[in-house]
């Protein structure tokens, strides 16, 4: 069992950056993928970042490329979210999960791939 816990939403002008965190417990947060998705009010959660167990894999959809970066310190057991050129839009409760299961190079994407999952940070960017 893993337990993820998300800190650093608030709220942000237009242009601005966060950074947002998820720390776990357990012995074996190295060994899973990590996610972030994104859930505005009345819209489904939305995926916006995968990585590998090692760090050495990333993805993402177009709508957060080159904005977000998602990175990993398996010392730290802490998965992070750089957020850059935020934008209204962008409005929403932040989530993290992992996933425990082994699917070689491919990095999930969609909720359901997904074990386990943090209770979410609220990120407010206004106009």
């Amino acid at each position: 069992q893993v337990q993820l816990v998300e800190t650093g939403g608030g709220l942000v002008q237009a242009g601005g950056s966060l950074r947002l965190s998820c720390a776990a417990s357990g012995r074996t947060f190295s060994t899973y993928v990590m996610g972030w998705f994104r859930q505005a009010p009345g819209k489904e959660r939305e995926f916006i970042a995968a990585i590998s167990w090692s760090g050495g894999s990333t993805y993402y959809p177009d709508s957060v490329k080159g904005r977000f970066t998602i990175s990993r310190d398996n010392a730290k057991n802490t998965v992070y979210l750089q957020m850059n050129s935020l934008k209204p839009e962008d409005t929403a409760v932040y989530y993290c999960a992992a996933d425990k299961d082994s699917r070689g190079h491919y990095l999930p994407r969609t909720l359901y791939e997904y074990d386990y999952w943090g209770q979410g940070t609220q990120v407010t960017v206004s106009s």
